[in-house]
């Protein structure tokens, strides 16, 4: 079955490679296609398309598919193309002509538009959820070990005294931009595409802010030819917000990767988290990390593909844009799955209190002594000649420890404000505006 069939019947193999991967693909929008479906007949029941009776037969059996794709048990048959035709099959068979009613004042294309906005604001809903658990995890490891000094590097080689409670911390506040980004991507997701049709609008007379008020849209895409070439852009940067969660999470795991070999000594994974060898017994490999920063660095990918993809279209609907559903709709599963390794493996990591006993990071309170000399007096440049001359003649003996008060430092972490910070973000997403919007469509009568 085709929504767009009529006399003629198209070669099969031309209808599988047009439809490609779309069945498979679709049964992720299938509950954000089923609450599009509701706000627009209710919409159409006010404008006269459709009679109260017709409403309360389509908006029952509309919920019951719903509550099938939020089980799971709903699917696109064989032989029918998509979401959109799959459910006007359903209802046609329940409900006879009246179901294919649902579709006036609408093409698939801004269907398919409003699934992908629904369904995005609602994944990037539960990572929002999923990053704020680590962000807290992060922190209450930064406190934990705030006192733990550690050397930080800078060209891999040893430089100043860091902290365990830093290098937690940082992750913690990067995570925090990272959902700022997010949040831009959500605002220009949350608004609706619905009422553009095939881009050009329609002569019914629609009203689009009643379906953007039902379903909770902060705003409509008010250019019907610019929500149209809202597809592809949308998912590209979303996909920015993405890579770089993503790329936060790859250098943390490079970091564990790193910091967990025997080399450095500075954390160890508990050995029910790690990977053995098949030859070499002693072996106890940090494969969640080396398997986070692969999955990770393909998501960084995400936005050039989606780029590649769409980059020479002009305005107007294109077949091509069906592709990036390819790649856009399961990285959110993928970076979701790598945000709980990240946590499980952050809370259960075991810290070297003793890191710094070793003498081959004296030299790494240098600058110590440096700061010291200044504030006594001494010029810098002359302290630091001092100093580099007493390491030089192997007469340096370290203070070992450190007196950071600034904001951000070692003695002085800012992990509440970090916290506040984050809390403040998630809020800006207001994500209650959707959940009473989406409660009162799912009962509406």
């Amino acid at each position: 079955m085709k929504l767009w069939q009529k006399n003629t019947t198209v070669d099969n193999i031309v209808e599988k490679f047009t439809v490609g991967k779309d069945r498979e693909m679709d049964l992720y929008l299938a509950p954000s296609d089923l609450l599009g479906s509701m706000a627009h007949i209710i919409m159409l029941e006010s404008i006269g398309l459709l009679t109260s009776s017709e409403l309360k037969s389509l908006l029952s059996e509309l919920k019951t598919i719903y509550q099938s794709a939020i089980s799971g048990e709903f699917i696109i048959e064989d032989g029918v193309e998509d979401v959109h035709s799959q459910v006007e099959l359903l209802l046609t068979r329940k409900l006879g002509d009246v179901g294919k009613k649902i579709h006036s004042g609408r093409s698939r294309n801004d269907q398919v538009l409003l699934d992908l906005k629904l369904f995005t604001r609602d994944v990037i809903r539960k990572l929002t959820a999923e990053i704020s658990q680590l962000i807290d995890t992060l922190l209450i490891q930064s406190e934990q070990y705030k006192d733990v000094l550690m050397p930080g590097y800078t060209h891999l080689q040893i430089a100043m005294p860091s902290s365990f409670g830093l290098w937690f911390g940082a992750y913690a506040e990067s995570l925090t931009d990272d959902l700022q980004l997010l949040l831009a991507a959500y605002k220009i997701t949350n608004r609706n595409p619905l009422g553009s049709a095939a881009g050009y609008g329609s002569s019914f007379p629609l009203n689009r802010q009643m379906t953007t008020d039902l379903l909770g849209f902060d705003s409509m895409n008010y250019n019907v030819v610019y929500a149209q070439m809202g597809r592809g852009k949308t998912e590209r940067t979303v996909a920015f917000a993405l890579a770089g969660i993503a790329a936060t999470l790859s250098k943390l795991a490079f970091d564990a990767c790193l910091f967990n070999s025997q080399n450095f000594g500075f954390i160890r994974l508990p050995d029910e988290f790690t990977t053995g060898s098949s030859i070499m017994p002693h072996k106890k490999n940090p494969d969640v990390f080396e398997l986070t920063r692969a999955k990770c660095n393909l998501i960084q990918a995400l936005p050039q593909q989606i780029t590649l993809i769409i980059n020479n279209l002009p305005s107007g609907y294109f077949r091509d844009l069906q592709i990036t559903k390819e790649v856009f709709l399961p990285a959110f599963d993928e970076l979701s799955d790598c945000l709980s390794m990240i946590r499980m493996m952050m809370q259960s990591v075991k810290v070297n209190e003793k890191i710094l006993e070793d003498d081959k990071y004296s030299l790494i309170f240098s600058v110590e002594k440096v700061n010291e000399l200044a504030l006594q007096g001494v010029p810098f440049r002359d302290a630091y000649k001092q100093v580099g001359l007493e390491i030089e003649a192997g007469r340096f003996v370290p203070d070992k420890t450190v007196h950071h008060t600034h904001e951000g430092s070692i003695g002085n972490l800012c992990n509440v404000q970090i916290a506040e910070l984050k809390n403040r973000i998630i809020a800006d997403f207001n994500f209650e505006k959707v959940d009473e919007a989406v409660q009162n469509l799912i009962s509406a009568n």
